[in-house]
């Protein structure tokens, strides 16, 4: 079992637990993800790691309530467990295996939407640790929405924040503030890191393509099962098919068909619709060894 040492409601159905979990605080980086089960019959929900402590041995996840499973794990309370809590999975973030030295002669734009504020942070937080100043978006529909916005701007070079309806700092989308950073204030990036829905995503990675800013994106959002056996975050990256919770979550933004992984998103939310994938997709519907039968 492992033990919620805490948990607090972030903003309307998001919330944050850290949880007592030392063998994972000790191995895992940012860009990696865990797979938490509530109990015997619970459902394995894959979430980004947003922070962890290696001296207390815990590891920090945030999560929003989209279903049956999240809404459960709402309701659990500081001293409340999780039967697993399983990591770290997937793939770290490209830059912790580069030379900070290296890195502190780049300039990095991290763009974090929504939720998406949640994995960007312990990459920027990361960024501090090793000496390496970077400027931050965070972006949300409502004031409300924001999170994690005082811890960011503790580890931000510059934090720049925008909501959709003007409620608080810039109003817009965050492809605006990318657009006036470049254009208006004559910032250089040698890389963008962008973290959010699918839709902000493809969004970001138009306009930073048009820009030439080589950018990074998470699938996170897309994941389900989170081994690669379910197909649910089968993507096409460039002319290869990958999967995001064995392959990534990070890809390059620039060679992401968002279009065909939304597409596959709607269609995965029926059982009618993953029937169809299985069949129209054939060996490649699953990730893995690629011919376990999946739910078959």
């Amino acid at each position: 079992m492992y033990q919620i040492l805490k948990a607090e409601k972030l903003a309307d159905k998001i919330y944050l637990m850290v949880v007592e979990a030392p063998r994972i605080a000790r191995s895992c980086e940012p860009g990696e993800f865990v797979i938490v089960k509530i109990d015997e019959e619970g459902e394995r929900v894959p979430l980004t790691i947003c922070d962890y402590d290696r001296e207390k041995g815990s590891v920090t996840i945030v999560f929003q309530t989209v279903g049956a499973s999240t809404q459960r794990m709402s309701d659990l309370k500081a001293g409340d467990a999780f039967r697993d809590f399983a990591g770290p999975l997937g793939n770290p973030s490209e830059f912790v295996k580069e030379d900070p030295e290296t890195l502190k002669k780049k300039k990095i734009l991290f763009v974090a939407g929504g939720v998406g504020a949640a994995p960007v942070y312990p990459q920027v937080k990361w960024m501090k640790e090793h000496g390496i100043d970077v400027d931050v978006i965070v972006g949300s529909k409502t004031k409300d929405l924001l999170i994690l916005t005082q811890e960011m701007e503790k580890q931000a070079g510059s934090l720049y924040i925008t909501t959709d309806d003007g409620s608080f700092g810039h109003k817009g989308m965050v492809t605006e503030v990318i657009t006036d950073l470049v254009e208006n204030q004559g910032k250089k990036y040698d890389t963008c890191v962008a973290i959010g829905p699918m839709i902000m995503m493809k969004f970001v990675c138009l306009l930073t393509k048009k820009l030439a800013i080589p950018t990074v994106v998470s699938l996170n959002p897309i994941m389900v099962d989170g081994t690669g056996m379910c197909g649910a975050c089968r993507v096409t990256v460039g002319d290869k098919v990958k999967f995001a919770c064995v392959d990534g979550p990070e890809f390059d933004g620039h060679l992401v068909n968002f279009d065909e992984a939304m597409k596959r998103q709607q269609l995965y939310r029926t059982q009618e619709g993953r029937a169809m994938l299985r069949i129209q997709e054939g060996d490649t519907h699953h990730g893995g060894c690629g011919h376990c039968g999946g739910e078959e």
